[in-house]
């Protein structure tokens, strides 16, 4: 499991259904995540009182955590580390070809 994925970041899926399509992170709970525009499913709603009608909704449904990948704004998926930078604050960072790429900082919680 990621402990990095956070909610707004862009992710690859690496498994299932939707495999190889770029999506953001919508929220996260545990080790599920919902991504926006994929894992859609039918859903029946009932109808509330007697004017309304009942009705069939897309809804997003969460995908398992191992299934999805961070990747770079190309969409090809990387694989971060972490060290701390001169500040002393956390930074997530990948390696493209020779260089360091800072993917974002870490808030630091204790």
């Amino acid at each position: 499991m990621s402990k990095w994925i956070k909610k707004d970041d862009k992710v690859l899926v690496i498994a299932g259904n939707e495999k190889g399509r770029v999506s953001t992170v919508v929220s996260r709970k545990g080790d599920k995540v919902v991504l926006q525009g994929l894992n859609i499913r039918k859903k029946h709603v009932k109808r509330k009182d007697k004017n309304a009608r009942a009705t069939i909704i897309d809804k997003e449904m969460p995908l398992h955590i191992s299934n999805v990948s961070l990747c770079n704004d190309e969409g090809k998926a990387v694989k971060l580390r972490v060290r701390v930078n001169a500040g002393g604050s956390k930074e997530l960072f990948y390696r493209l070809g020779d260089q360091d790429v800072v993917y974002r900082q870490v808030n630091k919680t204790t």
